[in-house]
């Protein structure tokens, strides 16, 4: 009985030492978490402050000299653009920016020329006037790349610097800044009517069928085109008699080789899928650098759907054009990656 009434007395004791310990931190505690709020909303306060001195500083050119005595005048203008993100005019609509446009080309202009190194082919199929609808093969992984090599191409090397319009999924405008950002360069929600009225006002419209799947293809399926929805670039091209020109996007299969997908952290963030490859998530912001891989972009010859027979309205009829187009760029993309050869070389 003595050991039994001696292990008792020995846990009521712990226990009176454990709450007189609770009764102790408790106070801390809450003091401490008061602290921490405090903390973080002065730190608000401060970072609040700093982004407006930046941005006056820009706006009077000071940050703007100070990057260009370094050798960094492209900095100087993409700083320049963001601190003046929301104050500029769109100048259409749809909320095309020009003059954004240009203070962001610096950017792309280095990963077209010099980082991805992007040979165009074909052009000359692109019309210098008059609408078209650019059908591509979707990758990048991470970011939608290709749409931006595609418009360099056009404003950089087409003899008549074209503005191409892509037609961007949902999920981008839900994102307040990527909205804006997306707008301003030239992109446009995805809908038969948005890409309607862009070709009938003559605009050359750049769709990926694949969607997100083509850009969420695992690296051991890359350059395999997916399904193409249900045709309804087919079904725009009829109803505006409006050329499809095909296009082969080698380069962007390799610059976030994709392993997989993480589902919870897509979930916690709203996005379609989270991507995991070579580099991303193990190397931090650091894999989130592209691979500077060898891009070659070859434009094919127009497809007048028009003119061939069928009714528009059928959808076996729509189908069968769809699947036509299809083929069509996945031999394109077969031949020009063939020719294209090691992608780092």
């Amino acid at each position: 009985m003595r050991p039994r009434k001696q292990h008792a007395r020995r846990a009521s004791s712990r226990a009176r030492r454990g709450t007189a310990a609770v009764r102790r931190v408790a106070p801390d505690a809450a003091w401490t978490v008061d602290s921490f709020q405090a903390a973080l909303t002065r730190l608000d306060r401060e970072l609040d402050d700093a982004l407006a001195k930046s941005r006056g500083a820009l706006r009077r050119g000071g940050v703007d000299e100070w990057l260009a005595r370094l050798g960094l005048a492209d900095a100087a203008k993409l700083a320049k653009a963001i601190a003046l993100l929301g104050e500029s005019e769109p100048t259409d609509d749809f909320g095309l920016d020009p003059d954004f446009e240009q203070l962001v080309e610096p950017l792309f202009a280095f990963l077209y020329r010099r980082w991805w190194r992007v040979e165009a082919r074909g052009l000359a199929n692109i019309p210098a006037a008059g609408p078209a609808l650019v059908v591509a093969n979707h990758s990048g992984t991470m970011f939608p790349y290709d749409g931006a090599m595609l418009k360099m191409a056009l404003r950089l090397e087409h003899p008549a610097a074209r503005e191409l319009r892509p037609l961007v999924d949902d999920f981008v405008f839900e994102v307040p800044l990527l909205a804006s950002l997306m707008a301003r360069v030239g992109g446009v929600r995805a809908s038969p009517q948005n890409g309607e009225r862009l070709l009938r006002r003559g605009e050359i419209v750049l769709v990926f069928p694949e969607g997100l799947r083509g850009m969420r293809k695992n690296f051991a399926e890359r350059y395999r085109l997916q399904r193409f929805g249900r045709g309804g670039f087919v079904s725009l091209a009829l109803r505006t008699a409006t050329p499809i020109v095909p296009v082969a996007v080698i380069g962007g299969e390799e610059i976030h080789p994709l392993l997989g997908t993480w589902e919870w952290p897509a979930k916690a963030l709203g996005l379609p899928y989270f991507p995991v490859t070579a580099t991303f998530p193990w190397l931090g912001l650091l894999g989130l650098v592209p691979l500077p891989s060898k891009w070659v972009l070859r434009f094919g010859e127009p497809i007048d759907l028009a003119r061939r027979a069928g009714d528009p309205a059928d959808p076996v009829h729509v189908d069968r054009l769809t699947e036509e187009v299809r083929e069509t760029i996945q031999e394109m993309v077969g031949e020009t990656l063939r020719e294209r050869g090691p992608a780092f070389v």
